[in-house]
């Protein structure tokens, strides 16, 4: 796969900073994409995604597979040209949404039969049929097809396991194109000698990049930093990791220092139409009566083009008045709040300063969280 390949170009402590190279482009490690889940980013345009910072983006096989259809974006050139997106892409698996919006799931050691959320069309997923749409829609990254359980009931676990590697083997035996790097996806809930067992049997499989699903469902802040450092301790070093649904400012960082590489989370334009800002002093609810006045920007620490243009007072203005120009100024921002945060991540690491970095974020965050919330 001459087209991707990935390289540690400095380590501090656990944390990690790497090139990620992709047909659509280098990415510099640790990377957070933005969640484009119906091949949008939601409020942004492609040229806006990118003068925020991000040159990642996710988009979701299971909703385009209900529509417009793999086949359809396949017809229109894949979703590069169909989204008018010429950067890295992301598809996951559709896995998380077969096993959390489908209803009435059955699943068996080949597959899953769902109803679709839509229209409730009965449809089946495996693990062929899986990469085979990710090949038709074409992003430079595509996932294994995995089983996500709930965190804590040992035998879904231990299951969930056997199903989530044995797919993983199918997927690496059904993939066809070379232009794509197929990353597999560990599993294990809560429990560290599951986690451990999935992070070396999936390493010792011939892919390129490795996932940590499975985590941000449910279980404690404690106990997802203590399953990533159960797999840092195990996984190969010179792999990309990924980890899977992550976004928060405050996990960024604690993930990176756990030895992650790349993230996505719908988070940052979840929280834009929620009204809310993300700042590195905690979140910014922008419909409070305190803004009705206040001329100052945004965040006054960033330098995005939503802080630079507009007041606190008219953005509180847009909220409130339902206006979608709130969503976009908000998303532009928040965005742009994390890809900003990750490259400093990045260069604290090159410099040998990331616990520092680490620690005086904490403590900012901290200090300041509950004035700004």
């Amino acid at each position: 796969m001459d087209d991707f390949s990935f390289h540690l170009t400095a380590q501090d402590g656990r944390g990690r900073a790497g090139t990620l190279q992709t047909p659509h482009g280098e990415l510099l490690t640790p990377v957070f994409a933005p969640v484009g889940t119906q091949a949008t980013v939601k409020a942004l345009t492609p040229r806006q995604i990118e003068a925020a910072g991000a040159t990642l983006v996710l988009a979701n096989t299971y909703h385009l597979f209900l529509r417009p259809g793999a086949e359809m974006i396949a017809s229109l050139g894949g979703l590069h040209t169909f989204m008018g997106w010429q950067k890295p892409i992301l598809t996951d698996s559709g896995g998380f949404q077969v096993f959390s919006l489908a209803k009435q799931r059955e699943i068996d050691a080949d597959g899953v039969t769902f109803k679709s959320h839509l229209d409730g069309t009965t449809l089946r997923f495996t693990p062929e049929s899986v990469i085979a749409i990710q090949e038709q829609l074409g992003a430079d990254i595509i996932m294994a097809f995995d089983e996500c359980p709930a965190p804590y009931d040992r035998g879904e676990n231990e299951a969930a396991l056997v199903r989530t590697h044995a797919w993983a083997e199918r997927c690496l035996a059904a993939k066809k194109r070379d232009d794509q790097a197929l990353f597999g996806i560990l599993q294990g809930g809560a429990f560290s000698d599951l986690r451990a067992q999935s992070a070396q049997f999936i390493a010792s499989l011939e892919f390129p990049g490795i996932a940590i699903g499975g985590l941000s469902v449910g279980e404690t802040k404690a106990e997802m930093k203590a399953m990533l450092e159960v797999v840092d301790d195990v996984l190969p070093a010179d792999r990309p990791r990924y980890l899977m649904g992550v976004g928060s400012p405050e996990d960024l960082v604690e993930a990176v220092q756990r030895g992650v590489d790349l993230f996505d989370c719908v988070l940052p334009t979840r929280m834009a139409r929620n009204h809310s800002a993300l700042t590195r002093r905690g979140r910014m609810n922008m419909r409070k009566a305190q803004y009705a006045d206040d001329e100052r920007p945004l965040d006054p620490e960033c330098s995005c083009y939503t802080c630079s243009t507009f007041t606190r007072a008219y953005i509180r203005h847009l909220c409130n008045a339902g206006e979608m120009l709130a969503a976009t100024l908000l998303s532009i921002h928040n965005i742009y709040m994390l890809t900003a945060l990750t490259a400093d991540l990045r260069n604290s690491i090159i410099a040998g300063n990331l616990e520092n970095f680490a620690a005086e974020f904490r403590a900012h965050f901290n200090k300041h969280r509950q004035d700004v919330e």
